[in-house]
């Protein structure tokens, strides 16, 4: 194992003249990771478990270029998961992570409403609790998430340093993802890119918009596979990672994606009860073996009884 993946310890060195400290970190590892949130980064370096040249620093310290900044995770809380026995559709395994192909109707990890019978509460029992600490004490092992009613494919890290490792693949744009989505309506064009700003609805808390002056960057890029019957089979990539950013570009910039409960209640197709969205390729550098793995999981029954029924394969 490389020697900035042992015992809970992270390190860089800055590269050029940057912007604050905590907002770095944040944007070096990227918004998949709880841990590295701007409020649990700032909870970090003032416990003193960040340092800039080995001293501690505040969260606001504007770094110059060429400081080392060190990362010593503090000892993981107690595991509140409750291990459940679920079945779980196992990709690929190894000591430090673990991919699955996640069934459309599964939470990805505890939260208010869904307390249990998560991906996380699965694989806690399948993995006899072996996840990650980082996300503690409800999001162990989590390094991105998929929506509940979308399919598809996840890596869940075993041990603490290869989460922070692909957090910071998935932040790089090193790991890579591709969805397979259908969407209502005739896309004219072969391929397309989608930059807006993002965020919250202003007047549907529960909901996300891309209509803003400004937020958070949203882009989103997508390639048409198929089109006929007035339904069209898009393989989209993202560059970010924003709650929702799929659903709520394909409404408001293209065409909704069919069945989506939320953003497109106005024309859900009766062949299929959830958004016809699949998380079909996912690849990402292994973090200890130093290897490319790249994984492919298959539409689920309900969107390939959909794209047959249509005539988009």
């Amino acid at each position: 194992m490389p020697d900035n993946l042992k015992n809970r310890y992270y390190n860089f060195t800055v590269a050029s003249p940057c912007k604050r400290l905590d907002l770095l970190l944040v944007e070096y590892f990227g918004e998949q990771s709880d841990v590295f949130s701007r409020t649990a980064v700032q909870k970090l370096i003032r416990a003193g478990c960040i340092k800039v040249n080995g001293e501690d620093v505040k969260p606001s310290r504007t770094l110059s270029g060429g400081e080392r900044v060190e990362i010593i995770l503090p000892e993981p809380e107690k595991n509140e998961i409750v291990p459940q026995e679920i079945p779980v559709r196992i990709v690929y395994e190894d000591d430090f992570l673990i991919v699955v192909n996640k069934e459309a109707g599964m939470v990805v990890h505890p939260a208010p409403g869904n307390r249990d019978r998560t991906l996380v509460n699965a694989l806690s029992f399948y993995c006899e609790g072996k996840l990650s600490a980082i996300g503690l004490p409800l999001r162990p092992g989590v390094v991105h998430r998929l929506d509940k009613l979308t399919s598809g494919l996840l890596v869940v890290a075993k041990d603490d340093a290869v989460h922070l490792d692909l957090a910071r693949q998935f932040a790089d744009k090193t790991a890579k993802r591709s969805y397979m989505a259908v969407v209502n309506g005739t896309v004219k064009q072969d391929a397309g890119r989608i930059e807006t700003y993002y965020g919250r609805h202003p007047s549907d808390r529960k909901k996300f918009t891309s209509k803003l002056a400004g937020g958070k960057r949203a882009v989103t890029n997508y390639r048409l596979v198929n089109a006929k019957k007035k339904l069209s089979l898009l393989r989209i990539v993202l560059d970010t990672g924003r709650t929702h950013q799929i659903r709520v570009h394909m409404l408001e910039h293209l065409f909704p994606i069919v069945g989506d409960p939320v953003y497109n209640k106005n024309q859900n197709n009766s062949v299929i009860s959830r958004q016809a969205l699949h998380a079909a390729l996912l690849s990402f550098t292994h973090p200890v073996y130093n290897i490319k793995l790249s994984f492919c999981a298959p539409v689920d029954n309900d969107i390939k009884y959909l794209l047959n029924m249509y005539d988009l394969v």
